[in-house]
């Protein structure tokens, strides 16, 4: 890894700073005996298994976790400081885990949100201001039309539990996607795991708006990754997940809706990538994207590229290709990883191959029986 490449994982990370994003599979509770087995067991007869971690997993943990972030805690939320660098971080990654020639492209569609007033209107709004949303767009613009997309997208808080921050509370985004439990978040690998420990506090803020909580607050009962960045933080594999619990009844998709996921899909396309961006000149209280085509990392990784302004806290929000515009609707098939420090407007994110894609499943089928 380049001596000047560092992460974004929290929020008030400076523009130069690098971001390292990858997308890990959270879920606070755990999953049930049995149901739990037969899912793991699945996914590894299928191919890469994942690293899963049991967070929250009592109704009296994910109570005391909600109450633990209070408006103050979120807006105080430190940036974190990049762990030592080195080779490892850019293990050259097997070509069969990531665009395989043999790998057959998977896509999941988007799941609507629940319709209600406010939501017809942003989604009006969308659709009579779409030409103000430009095919490329680098500079890091606030989200302004609404839509799924407002609604689906959040903020991830966290407690650093090792290290030289442990003890720090750290902010990342994260977006709920169309899953079969209808409670996945997906975020980056150094959202959920850093310096070789699970972070603890792990909940989801989906529609973040100026400290506004529109949807609620969304304890983890699981949380999940890669397993090279589980055991090494291989930035090509920054990826991972978050099952988060129930709330009132319903679950996560039912109330905000979810992004379609899409894996082993070609390189180069148009993408557009949001996050909640909170180092200078963001301050983390605004939804914010960029959006072009995507490009390969020549330097030091297998990631993609896009040219983006967006700074620490940007860290695992979603790449969606196929986005619309007007719906604010798309398929994840990245997440903002990391930027070089000589080069700042552009960032980084990894391939979604077969890895993710056993992140994704492991997921979404954790708590079924």
């Amino acid at each position: 890894m380049h001596p000047s490449a560092r992460r974004l994982a929290a929020p008030t990370v400076t523009a130069a700073g690098a971001i390292a994003g990858a997308m890990v599979l959270a879920a606070l509770t755990a999953v049930p005996g049995a149901a739990a087995t037969a899912a793991r067991t699945a996914t590894a007869a299928a191919g890469p298994r994942p690293a899963v971690h049991d967070a929250a997993d009592t109704a009296a943990e994910q109570r005391t976790v909600r109450k633990f972030w209070t408006t103050a805690r979120m807006e105080a939320a430190e940036p974190l400081e990049a762990p030592g660098t080195g080779s490892r971080h850019f293990a050259a990654a097997a070509s069969a885990l990531l665009d395989a020639s043999g790998a057959s492209p998977a896509a999941v569609a988007p799941t609507s949100a629940p319709t209600s007033a406010a939501a017809s209107a942003s989604t009006q709004a969308a659709a009579a201001g779409s030409s103000a949303y430009v095919s490329s767009r680098t500079s890091g613009s606030s989200w302004t039309a609404g839509g799924t997309i407002a609604r689906t997208t959040g903020r991830v808080f966290f407690t650093v539990t090792t290290g030289s921050d442990a003890g720090r509370n750290a902010s990342c985004t994260g977006t709920a996607v169309t899953s079969a439990n209808k409670s996945v978040v997906i975020t980056a690998g150094h959202c959920v795991k850093l310096n070789g420990a699970f972070h603890a506090n792990w909940v989801f803020v989906p529609g973040y708006d100026q400290g506004d909580r529109p949807d609620g607050t969304w304890p983890a009962t699981t949380l999940l990754t890669t397993s090279q960045w589980n055991s090494g933080e291989n930035m090509n594999f920054d990826i991972a997940a978050a099952v988060v619990a129930p709330q009132g009844g319903r679950s996560l998709t039912e109330v905000v809706g979810g992004q379609g996921v899409a894996f082993n899909q070609p390189r180069g396309r148009q993408t557009y990538a949001f996050g909640y961006p909170a180092g200078a000149p963001y301050d983390g209280s605004r939804l914010v994207y960029c959006s072009g085509r995507t490009f390969d990392d020549y330097l030091s990784s297998e990631d993609q590229g896009l040219s983006c302004g967006m700074t620490g806290g940007s860290s695992g929000g979603p790449w969606l290709v196929n986005f619309n515009q007007s719906t604010g609707g798309g398929m994840v098939n990245s997440v903002n990883s990391f930027k070089y420090n000589f080069a700042p407007s552009w960032m980084f994110g990894p391939y979604f191959g077969a890895e993710a894609e056993a992140v994704y499943n492991t997921a979404q089928n954790t708590g079924l029986s």
